[in-house]
């Protein structure tokens, strides 16, 4: 369970508020926070991408207007809505562009018209950024002057924080980590966005799921064959659990998903020189909360060291997320924020210029 799902009561609750939506291919969550990041209330909505992104905004309007009620507040305590939505995203137009598991999203004016069902600003941002700042802003990464943030599930996605500033890059894809090249063999494995040997291929849910069938099909000896033949899926679940049974073919599929990682996160502590680098999402094997969790972060600081500078590996840290499931509101709560107070800052002679660039994400 999320840390932060002990909500506070509005007479604790530090204005201005914030809503924060996380924008899933199932379910939508939408909360609302004070200033200090800290939930009043959060629900969850259907996402229901097959009836289309109009009727989708319609709904997400909808829910940031429930949300703001169930929190005992009024419209006009709320400075901002922040938008965290998968895929690439054209932030001027506020856009999906070619949205992979969201067909006929894309080109679709999805953060203006989310704001006009709602009467309020909406930032639009990537989800795994909207996770990473939630993380940076009251979660593990908070204090860090920087931050890279892995999210491990049926891709990797990325975000990066330096400041107050949420790393997008030119066309969307300034944060594309999970596709890091770290195998340049010829028969590398192919990644899901056509390409071959990218860290997404490797150290992802499908990438487990991957190597598992691949070893089990060369005949490794394995207790996973037993639970296959008795009707149970290959997950990366099921690996975790043959790991922590003693299997050493799943615990050997575990580590050298660590060991994967480490490559990503030496090729960006390079890149960024952060102040943490944390691991979050849904496959991160249980966490410090199971000995297998602690032993593959072990495992992947381990790895990390062997391959980065002295000064780097012993000053970087590497961590768990904490905020689980409820990082992606959070966080876009929290760009909504930024925006917000960036917008109000006083302007001088050139100011005006200024502000138009403060963010991309900013609604217009």
């Amino acid at each position: 369970m999320s840390q932060l799902r002990q909500f506070i009561g509005r007479s604790e609750a530090k204005p201005p508020f914030f809503v924060g939506i996380d924008l899933g291919g199932t379910t939508v969550k939408v909360g609302v926070v004070d200033d200090a990041g800290r939930p009043l209330c959060w629900h969850n909505v259907p996402t229901e991408v097959g009836r289309g992104p109009a009727d989708a905004s319609e709904r997400m309007g909808q829910a940031v207007l429930k949300a703001i009620a169930d929190a005992g507040l009024a419209l006009a305590d709320v400075a901002g809505v922040g938008l965290g939505s998968p895929g690439t995203l054209d932030f001027h137009a506020g856009v999906m562009i070619t949205p992979t598991n969201f067909p006929g999203w894309g080109g679709f004016p999805l953060r203006d018209t989310v704001g006009r069902h709602c009467a309020l600003p909406v930032s639009l941002a990537n989800d795994a950024s909207a996770a990473a700042y939630g993380e940076f802003w009251v979660g593990s990464g908070r204090g860090y002057r920087s931050l890279v943030m892995l999210t491990l599930g049926t891709g990797v996605g990325c975000g990066i924080i330096i400041g107050d500033l949420i790393l997008e890059g030119e066309n969307g894809h300034g944060t594309e980590c999970g596709h890091i090249i770290v195998d340049c063999a010829p028969d590398a494995r192919l990644c899901s966005c056509g390409q071959t040997g990218h860290l997404e291929s490797y150290a992802s849910a499908n990438g487990v799921i991957a190597r598992a069938r691949d070893a089990l099909g060369a005949g490794r000896p394995s207790s996973l064959h037993q639970r296959l033949a008795e009707g149970a899926p290959l997950t990366p679940l099921l690996v975790a659990q043959e790991a922590e049974a003693g299997d050493k073919l799943a615990m050997e599929i575990v580590l050298k998903t660590g060991w994967y990682l480490a490559l990503g996160i030496v090729t960006l502590m390079h890149t960024i020189d952060p102040t943490g680098v944390l691991l979050g999402g849904a496959m991160t094997f249980g966490m410090k909360q199971t000995d297998l969790g602690r032993l593959f972060l072990d495992h992947v600081r381990r790895e990390v060291k062997r391959r980065t500078f002295p000064m780097l590996a012993e000053r970087t840290l590497i961590d768990f997320a904490s905020l689980g499931a409820d990082a992606g509101f959070i966080g876009a709560a929290g760009i909504a924020r930024v925006d917000h107070f960036k917008s109000r800052r006083p302007q001088g002679p050139n100011a005006q210029a200024a502000l138009t660039e403060t963010r991309s994400t900013r609604a217009v």
